[in-house]
């Protein structure tokens, strides 16, 4: 992989991360555009290894709120101090982040390989666009981040766990579970970006561990580390705007970029343009 497509690569996954339109979906299209095996092992790694970008960008982000729970959860640990609820909240960051380390352990072979064609990725991101369209309407966002209980954490992090489907989203997923847990929008992607940070953490662990010879032989580490940085630059600024954003808008525009973008993928392999894998 060349420095430019690495580049275009980082700033594609960190601007779509936290977006509720999949990064791994488009960083799939994208690099099936550019003439790569998208489930060649060196390719799925590369994926997600870049997706590391996107977590220090939301840990500078949320470097005040981590400064405060991350002590507390340690105190508390070791302390009578549990009635705190940064100590609590960092249990149910926890407790969220089980489900997508159990299915993506579970079902790793096919996540690389059978949901990475793009049949796949085109019908998830127009069917999960459904789901956004009914949280977004369906929810009454009467809660707000005091009201988060590990209940709540459990099911949005189960929500996150169909995200391993590439096209249903992460963020899109964790966003409309919380939506339809009444909480409100700003809560809601606060709580995706908690969520990711272990779950994209463990993955890109994962991945360097197992196949850093692939990545080496294959997409090469210097496109990896460039793409990786690209994407933590770009994606400190999309977790900057879209806390702004959904502040005052629906998902809307989101739906629709989901069903549009799903549209023209299914066509485009339907009719023999570009190949599934």
């Amino acid at each position: 992989m060349n420095i430019f497509e690495a580049i275009l690569l980082g700033a594609v996954e960190g601007l779509t991360e936290f977006l509720p339109i999949s990064s791994t979906g488009h960083l799939t299209i994208l690099e099936k555009l550019l003439g790569y095996t998208i489930n060649d092992p060196d390719v799925t790694a590369f994926t997600a290894i870049i997706q590391s970008g996107a977590v220090l960008a939301t840990t500078i982000y949320l470097r005040r709120d981590i400064a405060r729970i991350v002590p507390a959860f340690l105190r508390g640990l070791f302390s009578k101090a549990r009635r705190d609820r940064d100590y609590r909240f960092g249990w149910m960051v926890i407790i969220g982040s089980i489900p997508i380390a159990i299915v993506g352990l579970l079902f790793k072979d096919q996540i690389e390989t059978t949901l990475r064609s793009l049949w796949f990725v085109g019908s998830a991101l127009i069917l999960w666009s459904g789901v956004m369209w009914f949280a977004d309407r369906a929810a009454t966002q009467q809660r707000h981040e005091q009201d988060v209980t590990w209940k709540d954490t459990l099911i949005i992090g189960t929500a996150q766990a169909l995200a391993l489907i590439p096209g249903i989203s992460r963020s899109g997923a964790t966003m409309s579970a919380g939506l339809l847990r009444d909480f409100d929008r700003v809560t809601v992607t606060r709580l995706s970006f908690f969520l990711s940070i272990p779950a994209l953490l463990a993955a890109t662990v994962l991945q360097v561990a197992d196949e850093y010879d692939n990545i080496s032989t294959g997409v090469g580490w210097p496109a990896t580390i460039t793409a990786t940085v690209v994407s933590g630059i770009v994606g400190y600024l999309a977790v900057a705007w879209l806390l702004k954003f959904v502040a005052r808008h629906t998902y809307t525009v989101f739906i629709w970029y989901r069903v549009i973008l799903g549209t023209i993928v299914l066509l485009l392999v339907g009719t023999g343009a570009i190949e599934a894998t």
